[in-house]
């Protein structure tokens, strides 16, 4: 396929799959269960950072967060007591267990009370690279808490050649807005043309058959070079053309 060509053809996979019928089958399900914006934020983080393995047992998990978190989110993570997490302790998504979980509401207490929440931060590094070095930062802000370095593994790191795909995802869900009620275009202080593609073993194969990639790991390196491709089919909304990689990739077995 020429250039055109290609992106003709995955453009009407974007319009296929960039739809809220897709809500349903996904966990971006589990924010659209929210109206706040901050509810939105950490239902849409948490749910992403146990966004690998199963998709049906990643949303039966993340709804028994959301459960364990009594359906307030922000209120639970701003106004809990050390007692409060005790509740969370038998929570487990595969390695992400219940110690993890209470980690992670402290480390969003301490994003929200002292670095003005999660956009705030993310926004603060983004630059013309990208949100790589905002990932970076903001791992950093976020294990400022008394942690085990066990639970650090569970944000995933640029800098260290991640490909980083669960936070990646995250990222889209916040900033991406093109008015089909799938993203939520919450942040408006980065730019869609800044987000890196969420890429997995799915949207991975695709893009290679495709001809979009060509290094053969899932990794930060791998990331950047299908950036670059994706970039030259739309500079000003790149990683729409997830939806059309892992749409294909998963429901079309291509």
């Amino acid at each position: 396929m020429t250039t055109a060509e290609l992106k003709e053809f995955l453009d009407t996979k974007v319009e296929l799959y960039n739809n809220p019928s897709f809500i349903a089958s996904d966990p971006i399900q589990i924010p659209h269960q929210f109206s706040i914006k901050e509810d939105i934020e950490i239902a849409g983080f948490l749910s992403a950072t146990i966004a690998w393995g199963n998709r049906k047992s990643i949303i039966n998990n993340a709804n028994k967060m959301m459960e364990l978190l009594e359906h307030s989110p922000y209120d639970f993570v701003i106004n809990h007591e050390e007692t409060d997490l005790i509740k969370l302790e038998n929570f487990v998504h595969r390695t992400f267990n219940g110690y993890d979980f209470a980690t992670f509401i402290q480390g969003l207490q301490h994003i929200y009370k002292n670095h003005n929440g999660l956009e705030a931060v993310f926004s603060k590094h983004a630059n013309t690279e990208g949100l790589q070095a905002s990932i970076h930062h903001f791992k950093s802000a976020f294990f400022e808490i008394e942690h085990l370095q066990r639970t650090q593994k569970h944000i995933s790191d640029p800098f260290k050649n991640s490909a980083a795909k669960r936070i990646n995802m995250f990222l889209r869900w916040m900033v991406r807005d093109d008015n089909t009620g799938v993203d939520f275009g919450l942040w408006k202080h980065i730019s869609p043309s800044k987000l890196s593609c969420p890429l997995d073993v799915h949207s991975g194969n695709v893009a290679r058959k495709i001809g979009l990639l060509k290094r053969k790991q899932n990794d930060g390196k791998a990331v950047k070079e299908l950036d670059d491709a994706l970039y030259q089919l739309d500079p000003n909304d790149p990683v729409k053309y997830d939806y059309a990689l892992f749409g294909l990739g998963v429901f079309e077995g291509f």
